[in-house]
């Protein structure tokens, strides 16, 4: 079975030639200097707080990295209750879970996860410095598929169960956006999820190379358009046969995860 992350949903939702390039012909880009100082900040970020969680010493990641020590200490600063220890809580950092759903495994990890006897609280940590919009992140797969997937594997209902993203790098202001669920919410992702992985089904078992369609409206929203338009992939990336799912099964898992 295919292992799908957030980051699939997103591509495979936005663009699904661009997804077809991107997971299963292997097509790479040139990697940017700038991205990678973000993302390899951004790792740090949460092995701080996957060893704070821990209980582990955190002293010297702080030492090396004074963004990290100032960061971490306005988060406090802004929600001191969500980093103190309760003993009504269960709380687990880098939390997986994983839902069978159709062909495919739905895959999630929380970068923190708070169960009580009554509700149950996912929260992630972003590390960019412009928050996304509300609107952007509640229609996000991010959004959708970790809500969704604990529904799915906990004895929570869709009510019981919400979802904060905390935006941590400063010098903006820490802040947040916190989701609550509901039954019906629950339903629409179930059927979006339906009808995308369907199609994705489609597209998998056709020998036509280019299954992958593009998107009504893609020419003036797409943000790959114009890079799928000119690129040659034909004759610069090996191709695999789509319908190959044991080639697919080994690359789609090597890949990493998109940004939000």
């Amino acid at each position: 079975m295919l292992r799908l992350s957030q980051g699939h949903l997103n591509l495979l939702e936005t663009c699904p030639p661009k997804f077809q390039q991107s997971y299963l012909t292997l097509a790479s880009s040139l990697p940017n200097p700038e991205t990678e100082e973000r993302q390899t900040w951004g790792s740090r970020f949460h092995l701080l707080m996957q060893q704070r969680e821990l209980g582990l010493s955190i002293t010297s990641l702080l030492e090396e990295d004074t963004e990290l020590d100032r960061s971490l200490k306005a988060l406090v600063q802004a929600a001191p209750e969500l980093l103190t220890n309760n003993s009504q809580q269960k709380r687990e950092a880098e939390h997986s879970r994983t839902l069978s759903f159709g062909n495919y495994l739905l895959t999630v990890i929380y970068d923190l996860l708070i169960a009580e006897e009554e509700q149950a609280k996912i929260i992630d940590w972003k590390t960019y410095l412009k928050p996304e919009k509300r609107a952007k992140l509640a229609r996000n797969w991010q959004t959708r598929l970790y809500l969704y997937v604990l529904a799915e594997t906990s004895d929570y209902s869709p009510e019981q169960i919400s979802m904060t993203y905390w935006f941590v790098k400063l010098p903006k202001k820490t802040q947040s956006h916190t989701f609550s669920y509901s039954q019906e919410q629950h339903q629409k992702t179930e059927q979006d999820l339906t009808e995308l992985l369907t199609n994705l089904d489609n597209w998998l078992s056709s020998k036509d190379r280019h299954s992958f369609p593009h998107r009504n409206n893609c020419e003036s929203n797409c943000p790959y358009y114009q890079e799928l338009l000119v690129a040659n992939i034909s004759n610069k990336t090996k191709k695999y046969n789509v319908s190959d799912r044991d080639h697919l099964l080994h690359d789609i898992q090597d890949i990493s995860e998109i940004p939000l």
